[in-house]
């Protein structure tokens, strides 16, 4: 995905044109919230993800990595040195693998 989850959020909404505020509903949000996620300003709930998934016909699973990897992603952006970083994260995430922690 080469968009935010906001964005990606935005799309599909648009795609199956449902307004703000009736996709909000279905997700049990108000629409103020669901605008603050689509434009950024706020996190998707991962409890929501199975509902989402279910509104859009959607895999859970790819869902989910999408999420987590723009939650990685926005913490590696606010340091200047990103590349170092996730070069010790995967070198931390083998380690794990390694002793199954």
């Amino acid at each position: 995905m080469r968009e935010t989850f906001g964005q990606y959020i935005r799309r599909l909404r648009k795609e199956k044109e449902l307004t703000l505020t009736q996709l909000a509903a279905k997700l049990d949000l108000d629409s103020a919230n669901l605008s603050k996620i689509e434009n950024g300003k706020r996190d998707f709930d991962e409890r929501r993800i199975e509902l989402l998934c279910s509104i859009f016909n959607l895999d859970k699973k790819q869902i989910e990595k999408e999420l987590i990897s723009e939650k990685i992603a926005k913490n590696i952006y606010e340091y200047s040195e990103s590349k170092e970083i996730l070069i010790l994260a995967e070198s931390k995430l083998k380690y794990f693998k390694t002793n199954n922690l």
